[in-house]
């Protein structure tokens, strides 16, 4: 599979489509780097379809699974895309799920990063420029709900690089950041060991010693994390409340970020390096000791084997991924923009009205 007009190629693993043909299941991505929002699912004829929109630095990506909807963080918005098709319905006879922005919410550049839902259906987002967890407001660009305890002040300055939000039963319950720095731009004096795990309901830090921390997960009650610059997949192991700790448990070729869960596969982010900004990392080491280069795609990981049991592959001009979403019971999906032709001419309404 290529894309000649982007100098992009796609290429996947063998047993990938019957993956998500068993699953029932289909992903999407995005890539800051590129501008696009990817939807990955199977075509009419049995192969993979790609399907990209053109979104403005799209960086969170998150299913809401009791509205069946797609949120995501990117530049200067946060987008709630619905899925505007009912169960039977078809376009193009391809499609079996379009997801169009009903809801867009306008907070100007908040370099926002992980973005979920909380259980009053309202927008939680990592505001990456003031270091906090924020939400939407009807008057101001965001609303401040929580700051980092080594923050000093809500101020318009990165400083430790506050990225990843994880959510448990509509709450936000920890978030990663590169480091726990109270200076502009002091994060990146610290990225090969100073990231953190930061513990949101009860303010403290559970984990520290990380390289540059991201995608922080609750799921099958253990909390999940991608140690981005060691390229590993692992757990914070809280087993002892006294000696709590990073465990990994699977590497992969890459500069990790973006992850998901389905039944019991973990779907992982790679990127490749940018060694002018992220050069000393871990993941250079771990890369010559494998004989491997870092590669740019997704990949599905057994969690019971620790192995890579399929993927999806991207090489040319894309090379940094940023968040993934596993979208259940959907076989096709693509989507639209606010301002693409489609979308106006794309008219639905309640049946048995």
């Amino acid at each position: 599979m290529g894309n000649d007009n982007n100098k992009v190629e796609y290429s996947v693993s063998s047993h990938l489509v019957n993956r998500l043909t068993q699953l029932n299941i289909s992903f999407a991505f995005t890539s800051y780097q590129s501008g696009l929002l990817y939807f990955i699912g199977q075509n009419t004829q049995g192969g993979i379809n790609v399907h990209q929109i053109a979104v403005k630095k799209p960086m969170g990506l998150y299913f809401n699974s009791k509205h069946k909807e797609l949120v995501l963080a990117s530049g200067y918005y946060i987008y709630r895309f619905k899925n505007t098709l009912e169960a039977n319905q078809q376009i193009n006879d391809t499609f079996d799920a379009c997801f169009v922005p009903r809801i867009l919410y306008l907070t100007g550049h908040l370099d926002a990063h992980d973005i979920g839902i909380d259980k009053n259906n309202q927008p939680l987002f990592i505001n990456t420029r003031f270091n906090c967890l924020a939400t939407i407001s009807n008057k101001y660009s965001f609303k401040p709900v929580w700051k980092p305890p080594f923050i000093s002040t809500l101020i318009d300055e990165d400083r430790c690089h506050l990225n990843g939000l994880a959510m448990h039963q509509g709450e936000a319950v920890y978030a990663t950041a590169v480091s726990r720095s109270d200076t502009i731009d002091g994060w990146r004096d610290r990225r090969s060991n100073g990231g953190v795990v930061i513990d949101i309901k009860n303010n403290k830090i559970i984990c520290q010693g990380l390289s540059m921390p991201h995608s922080p997960r609750v799921y099958n009650n253990e909390l999940w994390i991608l140690n981005a610059g060691t390229g590993e997949l692992g757990i914070i192991n809280q087993t002892d409340p006294k000696n709590i700790f990073f465990e990994a448990r699977v590497f992969c070729p890459g500069f990790l970020r973006g992850l998901a869960f389905y039944q019991n596969f973990a779907f992982v982010g790679l990127s490749k390096p940018r060694y002018e900004r992220f050069e000393g990392l871990a993941l250079d080491q771990r890369l010559q000791e494998t004989d491997s280069e870092p590669w740019c795609g997704i990949q599905i990981i057994d969690l019971t084997t620790r192995t890579c049991v399929d993927w999806f592959r991207i090489d040319g001009e894309v090379a940094e991924l940023y968040d993934i979403a596993v979208i259940p019971e959907t076989i096709c999906p693509m989507g639209l923009t606010e301002n693409s032709n489609e979308v106006t001419n794309l008219i639905t309404f309640p049946q048995n009205t």
